[in-house]
């Protein structure tokens, strides 16, 4: 019996003995953890105070409107700037507002293409010293359309782009328009603006003027602001609420500087000869920061837009092509949920 009893106190002194090495060595690696946290904040931080307040201005400015344009980033310019100091960096790289609206005799009639032309879907890889994106033009305009998630409302979910898109039988498909994103964990249930989709208004107030992103029945890219009654009169079929417009009429639109800050980003346009040109900018990456306002200006131009507008972007820039995501989504937590998408079926 005493050695049993020895036998057990050795025991119970050995698992003991090994809960005490293993508190430890979880004690050691709290440690470790948190000052790894702390010292990321710290320097995380002081490039925000560098980039702040350093010598360069415009390096300055960039920051500071690029994390504003983020749902979670602009805490790291409120804690140093107040709100005057902010609008007046953000002034400085803007895009000025426009009464023009779409010319659409500008656009060539597309009614008449072969059926080789009515197939062509081309993907350019862009490469910017800055950025890296992908541009699908789409020779028939006509199969371009907006894609809904379904039910809109407050209690209501959005869908993801792949989602939308096979729902439609899609063969490409981007983000489209803007919604309810408050804290930047809005479930893309509620658009921000008018949702016009098929001919039909999905959401939006007939009497009121937004900013229309649209297809008419002609297969022109509508941009411009209008009310939706205006836009359903003009024969709108589709279209969705962002900005700024970037190009109309063959015109850019004026910026000051940049135009704003370098982030993940979605566009539209649209060529002399009726292509559609669909462009997302990766942006938050180790080897894509981001775009600005200007560089998508230069890009649409650069491909022959007569009409661009800017769609909603940031962690919602994505782009799916033949069953498949092909850009990087800047968001953590994957793709997120939306109420629009722009569709090649």
């Amino acid at each position: 019996m005493q050695e049993e009893g020895i036998e057990l106190l050795e025991q119970e002194y050995v698992e003991h003995s090994k809960k005490k090495r293993v508190l430890k060595i979880l004690g050691r690696v709290g440690v470790c953890l948190l000052t790894t946290v702390v010292l990321l904040l710290v320097g995380l931080l002081g490039v925000v105070h560098i980039l702040e307040f350093g010598p360069s201005k415009a390096a300055r400015n960039l920051f500071v409107n690029s994390a504003l344009e983020s749902s979670a980033g602009g805490i790291l310019v409120t804690l140093f700037f107040s709100d005057e100091e902010i609008a007046q960096m953000r002034a400085l790289n803007s895009v000025q507002k426009t009464d023009e609206v779409t010319d659409s005799s500008l656009i060539s009639d597309t009614s008449e293409l072969s059926e080789e032309e009515k197939a062509s879907l081309e993907l350019i890889e862009i490469e910017k010293d800055t950025f890296r994106g992908k541009l699908l033009i789409v020779r028939d305009p006509s199969r371009v359309m907006v894609g809904t998630s379904g039910e809109y409302g407050r209690d209501c979910k959005g869908k993801k782009v792949a989602e939308i898109a096979e729902a439609y039988g899609a063969v490409a498909a981007t983000n489209a328009g803007g919604f309810y994103d408050a804290g930047g964990v809005g479930s893309g249930g509620e658009p921000d603006g008018l949702v016009i989709s098929e001919g039909q208004l999905k959401w939006g107030s007939l009497g009121t003027t937004y900013g229309v992103i649209g297809i008419d029945n002609n297969n022109v890219l509508v941009v411009g602001d209008m009310t939706a009654q205006s836009a359903i009169d003009r024969g709108v079929r589709d279209a969705v609420s962002f900005g700024p417009v970037l190009i109309v009429n063959g015109e850019a639109v004026e910026v000051n500087g940049s135009g704003s800050g370098l982030n993940p980003r979605t566009a539209i346009g649209q060529r002399e000869d009726g292509s559609i040109l669909l462009m997302v900018i990766d942006g938050r990456q180790v080897n894509s920061l981001g775009a600005s306002y200007s560089d998508i200006i230069d890009l649409m131009l650069e491909y022959g837009a007569v009409n661009a507008a800017n769609l909603d972007g940031g962690s919602s820039s994505l782009m799916y092509y033949n069953g498949e995501y092909i850009n990087s989504c800047a968001s953590m937590y994957g793709p997120r949920d939306l109420p629009t998408t722009i569709i090649v079926k």
